[in-house]
């Protein structure tokens, strides 16, 4: 892990007094910037998200689909958690924690709205941070890799459908136009330019050009990140200083969709005989988000000074401590996970 993927969390807690404070200091330029507007897209904010999305998914190579049916039941599983268990659940947790158990702590006047951003950020797994956190726990690469492309061709379609049934189920208006206006500008823009990007880069089976290009362009997504945070957090201060708690709440659903979609995925993929290499990286797809994204969708459907908007950045603040703890899970119950008569059985087959 780079640096600064290593203290996410301390930079995004930076980024919380950095941006408090100038929101404070300059109101007026972030007043300026937030209505910097072209059909409720604000042009600022998705000029730094393309800068964020558009280098991570140049990694993706949607070639690796080929071989998805290589670990069939390691693909099934993530599929399963991610597109029919992880944004449902989220969405309960959401409905109970915040829609009732914590109601009364907070604004009255967004609670759908942090519903609404809960369930944006459970409905897109993630792209990026994935290839770390499976590197950590020794997954097998193609395994990732072809996982990962497939949930990204999967979000062209069912990212909008899914977030829409949840936000109607939980009867918060559903702005269709401003919804497939985000799909096409957050997913399937970054991913045409990306896989064009990525085929002029690599020229036949050599891939420095596109590795010089990436080395380049890290650091430019890296702050992107950093100053859509520091924009968020501008609008968000007044809010957050009047009620500090917020974000600690927040934190509970997902915290607990967390551990709860990680078990599962590594559970199921026990049961079924999967090998350890493939469980770990499914277990992590399976609990983690493409907080980028939520991040985009929330500001373009609800606006900066939402709740939608600051549920999802509390995605970013706890991400990387917790999917550390999920590694570490994952690594030390590597012997009890091969001791199951089915991972042992599987191993065997496939050595004699």
């Amino acid at each position: 892990m780079s640096a600064f993927e290593r203290y996410l969390t301390l930079w995004v807690a930076v980024c919380i007094v950095v941006g408090i404070a100038l929101g404070h200091l300059l109101p007026g330029v972030f007043q300026a910037i937030g209505a910097a507007e072209i059909a409720k897209v604000n042009i600022p904010v998705a000029t730094l998200i393309w800068l964020m999305i558009i280098p991570m998914l140049v990694k993706i190579d949607f070639q690796s689909l080929s071989g998805v049916g290589r670990h069939w039941r390691g693909i099934g599983v993530t599929l399963f958690i991610n597109w029919a268990i992880k944004p449902f659940s989220m969405a309960l947790l959401g409905w109970l924690f915040v829609g009732w158990l914590f109601r009364p702590l907070l604004p009255a006047d967004q609670i759908d709205s942090y519903i609404a951003g809960l369930i944006i950020l459970a409905a897109a797994p993630c792209t990026a941070m994935v290839f770390v956190w499976s590197n950590l726990t020794r997954g097998d690469p193609l395994f990732t890799l072809s996982q990962v492309a497939l949930n990204d061709a999967i979000m062209i379609v069912g990212f909008a459908p899914i977030v829409g049934l949840l936000l109607g189920l939980s009867a918060i208006t559903v702005p269709w136009a401003t919804l497939t206006l985000s799909v096409v500008l957050y997913i399937v823009v970054p991913v045409i330019v990306a896989q064009m990007l990525r085929k002029y880069l690599k020229v036949g089976e050599s891939s420095s050009g596109l590795d010089r290009f990436l080395a380049k362009v890290q650091p430019i997504s890296l702050v992107a990140l950093l100053a859509t945070l520091v924009l968020l957090f501008g609008f968000q201060g007044e809010q957050i200083i009047a009620q500090p708690t917020i974000i600690a709440l927040l934190a509970v659903p997902i915290l607990i969709q967390v551990y709860f979609n990680a078990g599962l995925a590594y559970l199921l993929n026990r049961l079924s005989g999967e090998k350890h290499c493939v469980a770990g990286p499914s277990a992590l797809i399976g609990a983690s988000n493409f907080f980028e994204l939520a991040v985009a969708a929330a500001i373009s459907l609800f606006g900066f000074q939402s709740g939608a908007a600051l549920a999802t950045v509390v995605g970013v603040l706890i991400e990387v401590p917790v999917m550390l703890s999920v590694v570490w899970i994952v690594n030390r119950s590597k012997g009890w996970y091969e001791a199951a008569p089915a991972v042992a059985k599987g191993s065997l087959s496939k050595s004699a």
